[in-house]
């Protein structure tokens, strides 16, 4: 492409995969999310719970000096407190959503636009069951945004066989489920995820074609699905070409063909692309960071 990435998109990376050591609302927040907004490659930023309300409010600051969209990633706050968005215990479930509408209100202090979610595992007995609990889920969470304002939900597409286990996707059971909100609340959309495709085994347009309707978020970046015994193995986020991995230059390139095909490549939208790679054992975070833009300008450049 000639034209410059952001003209189409805002560009940006998840603080908690960036810097892990703060992915559980707490360690080095405020030192490392400046590391990002000092540098203006960045128009976006994905940041998740902050514990402590004194650090929120400080970094609430931070966020809206630094001129910077900003998004909430509920995932870790579900994946490390076990809680489950489609558990068909009716008890259990309430209180997920209300823990997630607590984190609604956390996001919106800190400037968010929307906030992201997972699923989490099913009982392939019970699958419709926990897909119509999920439904429930997700109309409350969007009925709770709604009065809230212009606040979005969304929710992200894993993995359902080998790492997360959840219970979207694929994309055709994606697509189905955001059709199911899409038809009660606007303010909801999906996010796909370029390192979840292998996990998947699904090419760029089987992950993005039957859910074109319904994207309104991207992130990208890498995963290792063939050796089972490779520290990377799984849902882990590693730096784009890693030794053993499946995604660099070629596959970004076809994700971002896709992505221009279906019209998602909208300059009056400029919707978030985030890279979320996350440093391995002995990397410095800085150093995955760079590698990550340079891949991505190299996609872009040759799109």
């Amino acid at each position: 492409m000639n034209e410059p990435i952001k003209k189409y998109f805002k560009i940006g990376t998840i603080h908690f995969m960036s810097f892990p050591e703060v992915i559980g609302g707490e360690g080095p927040i405020e030192e490392t999310l400046k590391i990002i907004l000092e540098d203006d490659y960045f128009d976006a930023v994905e940041i998740t719970w902050v514990k402590d309300p004194e650090v929120r409010k400080r970094v609430a600051k931070m966020l809206k000096d630094a001129h910077i969209a900003v998004a909430y990633g509920a995932q870790p706050t579900l994946l490390r407190t076990g809680r489950n968005p489609n558990d068909l215990d009716p008890e259990k479930r309430k209180e997920v959503i209300n823990f997630l509408k607590e984190r609604i209100d956390e996001a919106i202090e800190l400037g968010a636009q929307g906030l992201g979610f997972l699923s989490r595992q099913y009982d392939e007995a019970k699958k419709e069951e926990a897909f119509e609990a999920l439904v429930d889920t997700t109309l409350q969470l969007c009925d709770y945004a709604k009065s809230k304002g212009n606040f979005m939900i969304e929710l992200e597409v894993f993995d359902f066989d080998i790492d997360k286990k959840s219970l979207i996707g694929p994309a055709d059971l994606a697509a189905r489920f955001a059709e199911r909100i899409k038809k009660e609340y606007d303010n909801f959309g999906l996010i796909v995820d370029l390192s979840h495709l292998p996990l998947t085994r699904e090419t760029a347009e089987q992950a993005l074609l039957p859910v074109k309707d319904y994207l309104t978020h991207v992130h990208i970046g890498n995963a290792v699905v063939k050796d089972p015994n490779h520290p990377a193995y799984g849902d882990k986020h590693p730096m784009f070409g890693i030794e053993g991995g499946e995604n660099d230059v070629e596959e970004l390139i076809e994700f971002l063909r896709v992505l221009k095909e279906i019209g998602f490549m909208d300059p009056d939208k400029r919707p978030i692309l985030s890279f979320e790679v996350t440093p391995m054992a002995g990397q410095d975070p800085k150093i995955v960071l760079a590698s990550s833009k340079r891949v991505l300008n190299e996609a872009w450049a040759r799109l």
